[in-house]
């Protein structure tokens, strides 16, 4: 002889205590993931900015060996280095080419993760190195523009 089942007000009580502890647990679980993930953001942002630096300061460098080995013409003031950004991506005609090829250092300008923009800070050789203002005679150097501190404390355009 079978018994009747029966569901007592004990057994409902106990479910619920179970959904609010396993939803307790869930709500800490994504309130301690979320420091977690904006950490991974930034730390990406870093990342990114770090190679589009290098990629524009191998750039330049490239420019200005290519200049002083009179691959290109030199341009009286600009001691070898590019006079804008928009020259390493148009590109610059060989010296001594007939055909007026031209050579160019970068395929495009890189975006700066923090201010998501091709806008980068300029610095020429005559600016002080801190300065945030360019001079408008070559471009030396590179920085991004955001004013944002890495964990360490140091601002992102000293990087």
């Amino acid at each position: 002889m079978s018994r009747p089942h029966r569901i007592g007000r004990r057994e409902f009580g106990l479910t619920l205590v179970e959904l609010i502890v396993a939803f307790t647990i869930m709500m800490l679980l994504t309130a301690l993931s979320l420091p977690l993930a904006r950490y991974k953001v930034r730390r990406e942002k870093e990342r990114e900015l770090r190679l589009a630096l290098r990629e524009i300061r191998s750039a330049i460098d490239r420019y200005k060996d290519t200049c002083e080995k009179g691959g290109i013409e030199k341009k009286l003031g600009a001691e070898c280095y590019p006079e804008s950004l928009e020259q390493l991506v148009e590109g610059v005609k060989l010296a001594n080419d007939p055909t007026g090829r031209k050579i160019r250092f970068l395929r495009r300008l890189p975006r700066d993760p923090f201010t998501n923009s091709t806008d980068w800070g300029l610095r020429s050789t005559q600016d002080d190195p801190r300065s945030t203002s360019w001079g408008g005679q070559n471009i030396f150097d590179v920085y991004t523009k955001s004013m944002e501190r890495a964990p360490d404390g140091t601002p992102y355009s000293e990087w």
